[in-house]
């Protein structure tokens, strides 16, 4: 009874140990807190100061600083994103035999032009061919005991039997030599497309059958561009879209397009939707599986407020710009503003508060000046 007393007095202690080393803590998290809030209140002061300083330093020694801005109004704004997408062929087959069969003879060569229905490969065929002679044989006998089954039938002479018996050989007979006739042409392995042999598997000699594949027939004047979406822009990317399509390879290419179709599943893998363009071929410079980069609008604002991204620093404070304004004497002053930006399209930012229309923004000298900096044009 000692040892359950004491081994519960333990865990008492022990939990008691813990509530305490939170607490302490806590305390600590809100003391750091505190010493924050006031470091970031003498950086505040100092900054002040420093600018004040050199207000007052220029003003005292009269420095000008020649500058260049620009006033600012709302205007078109558009943003893009890149896709990295994979050139694909619009009409490519690879192609196998139907039956099976030794290829006697390969009529094309890698990198020949061929044309739809064109022949490029004959399986044997001689059995097929006996064969095709010996039902010829039996379904003309075949055909001339119907046709003497038929005349008794017709004068009430026979049995009904022999002429059912008859018909039904014929026929037959006739359906086994329509399947050995397909046979037969199944043995000449022709092109579905048109376009080039860009590859040939097999030999002549070697034995063909039903999903081996001996060729592949591409055709490269009408193509895909497939790119893989992050569903995030599913509401914004719609088929029909503008878009712009570069390629690394030939950096000196731009083409407008218009996309073709989006997937309608999301791929549950990289949560990405399919995005397809269908272009044409120029020149045919373009290959199947060829990188292309996709430049596609998501954002457009008809009022924004652009200002050029470069004229944009920040401090602890955020970002700031410098603008031009007057003071009591009509003298034109640098003015440190804060702002707040939005989506930037490289060389050209959106300022979505901080600005409003008619100011201008310093957009060359703002490097050598300050809060209160007299400017000149």
């Amino acid at each position: 009874m000692k040892k359950i007393t004491l081994f519960l007095a333990m865990i008492a202690l022990l939990a008691s140990c813990k509530q305490e080393n939170k607490s302490q803590m806590e305390k600590q998290i809100i003391s750091y807190q505190k010493e924050a809030s006031k470091l970031n209140a003498k950086i505040s002061a100092l900054q002040q100061q420093i600018d004040e300083q050199e207000k007052a330093k220029d003003q005292l020694s009269g420095l000008k600083v020649r500058i260049k801005a620009e006033t600012i109004e709302p205007g078109l704004f558009k943003h893009y994103f890149e896709a990295s997408g994979s050139v694909e062929s619009v009409n490519e087959a690879f192609i196998s035999p139907e039956v099976s069969g030794q290829v006697e003879e390969v009529t094309v060569h890698e990198g020949d032009k061929v044309i739809k229905g064109q022949l490029l490969a004959r399986l044997s065929t001689d059995i097929i061919e006996n064969n095709i002679k010996e039902v010829k044989a039996s379904l003309a006998l075949a055909e001339f005991t119907y046709k003497k089954q038929k005349s008794l039938w017709e004068k009430n002479i026979g049995s009904e039997l022999d002429y059912v018996r008859a018909k039904s050989n014929m026929e037959s007979l006739s359906s086994k030599l329509k399947t050995l006739e397909t046979q037969y042409d199944k043995s000449f392995i022709r092109s579905p497309v048109s376009g080039y042999v860009d590859a040939i598997d097999i030999k002549v000699g070697e034995l063909a059958s039903p999903g081996m594949r001996l060729f592949h027939v591409v055709n490269i004047e009408d193509l895909y561009v497939n790119a893989q979406i992050s569903e995030n822009y599913l509401p914004v990317v719609h088929k029909g879209d503008p878009v712009t399509l570069t390629f690394p390879t030939y950096p000196d290419i731009t083409m407008k397009e218009k996309v073709y179709r989006t997937g309608e599943v999301i791929q549950a893998q990289n949560r990405t939707f399919k995005l397809q363009l269908k272009i044409k071929n120029r020149n045919n410079l373009f290959k199947p599986n060829m990188l292309a980069l996709i430049n596609i609008n998501d954002y457009t604002n008809n009022k924004a407020m652009v200002v050029p991204s470069f004229t944009i620093r920040k401090d602890i404070k955020g970002d700031y710009l410098f603008t031009v304004k007057k003071d009591s004497k009509g003298a034109n002053i640098a003015h440190k503003q804060y702002v707040t930006t939005g989506l930037s399209s490289g060389r050209f930012t959106e300022v979505v508060k901080g600005i409003e229309p008619g100011e201008m923004v310093i957009t060359d000298g703002f490097n050598n000046v300050t809060e209160g900096t007299i400017v000149i044009f």
